[in-house]
């Protein structure tokens, strides 16, 4: 389903938007440059990196190792407490929305868990695929709306 509602999606905001993809338009497409970035690694390769960043990569990946073999040493009752290194990477990855959507989601859960854990349990991987699901999908009605010109009542956007 993606394969078909992405493209039309990127047509209608294509469209729509003359300044699609610009740093400080409305739609600046941040995820784009990440890709465009991976990209011109792999063709240029090392030498189109920033000085000192493939010493930091190295540092990092050494850090998520140490940090995955202490996690793997210590006890189930403390290795709970140690942050997953993945899990700290995406957010660099896929853009902040994502990280806020899922603390949101996750002390949901917890709250779910203190009251009926067994009733959580069932039914979280259902609520979660289908909220994750409904997410992808409004994605292409809103592009419609956007394209129509219709503008909210108002209007709410967080600056990090």
């Amino acid at each position: 389903m993606g394969c078909v509602v992405s493209p039309c999606v990127f047509w209608i905001y294509y469209k729509a938007f003359d300044d699609l993809g610009i740093d400080g338009s409305e739609y600046p497409a941040p995820i784009a440059s990440v890709y465009r970035s991976m990209a011109q690694l792999g063709v240029d390769g090392f030498s189109s990196l920033p000085n000192n960043c493939l010493n930091l990569c190295y540092g990092f990946f050494a850090a998520a190792v140490v940090i995955n073999g202490v996690r793997d040493l210590t006890g189930k009752r403390w290795s709970r407490f140690i942050p997953v290194p993945m899990a700290m990477a995406m957010p660099f990855y896929i853009g902040a929305y994502f990280a806020i959507d899922m603390c949101i989601g996750s002390l949901v859960l917890l709250v779910w868990e203190k009251r009926n854990k067994t009733e959580a349990k069932a039914f979280i991987p259902a609520i979660a695929s289908g909220l994750i699901c409904g997410e992808g999908i409004w994605s292409l009605p809103s592009s419609i709306i956007a394209f129509a010109g219709a503008k909210p009542p108002f209007c709410l956007k967080l600056k990090f």
